[in-house]
């Protein structure tokens, strides 16, 4: 019989192995770190997955990360409420908010629209998008989706859906962003410029 891992450490890679970007040989180098890693390493990065779980959840408004109701920015009045820049994912708020140009809020889509991977538009923050805009105060929205067929697709049918609102102009990040790009990957001039530059549609 040909000797294998104890069933704890075969879980614990298993576990790794879900991880994105994390294959059989790499989520065995983590596993051993793990054993061997003091008590209280290992016991810490368990009561942090634990407390991001407990603790993490969307902002009320916008669907940023929050540990309150509201995240930090929906949260800070010194904030223009009157333009909101759309963005599929929390790190793709983070990305743009390093760029320093931006003094307005969010709101989180939380994916895109992709019909072939079963991701229809209700399944996303759209409808909570239009009713923050049509509870009034909002100038402008930024459609900051990444420009991909499927970021393409999610911004023309927001796009549909304001068009009922002609006093919202409703814009697009400039096309500085390489086409099927990802904002989370674009550095911080490449974003500052596709902020400034922004188009109308």
């Amino acid at each position: 019989m040909m000797a294998g891992y104890t069933k704890s450490v075969e879980r614990l890679q298993a576990e790794f192995a879900k991880l994105p970007g994390i294959g059989a040989r790499s989520a065995e180098r983590l596993a051993f770190h793990v054993l061997k890693a003091p008590r209280e390493e290992a016991l810490a990065l368990a009561e942090a997955i634990a407390d991001v779980k407990a603790n993490v959840r969307p902002c009320s408004v916008c669907f940023n990360l929050a540990e309150d109701r509201l995240c930090e920015i929906c949260s800070d009045a010194g904030r223009d409420a009157g333009c909101i820049c759309v963005v599929e994912q929390p790190k793709d708020l983070l990305s743009l908010e390093v760029t320093g140009v931006f003094s307005g809020v969010y709101h989180v889509l939380m994916g895109q629209i992709a019909p072939l991977d079963g991701v229809e538009p209700e399944d996303l923050t759209i409808d909570q998008l239009l009713a923050r805009v049509r509870k009034g105060g909002v100038r402008e929205v930024i459609l900051a989706t990444n420009p991909t067929v499927a970021g393409d697709v999610t911004a023309l049918h927001i796009v549909e859906r304001l068009k009922d609102l002609p006093s919202v102009k409703v814009t697009r990040l400039a096309r500085g962003l390489p086409v099927g790009g990802s904002i989370e990957y674009s550095n911080q001039s490449i974003l500052t410029d596709a902020l400034n530059e922004r188009r109308e549609l």
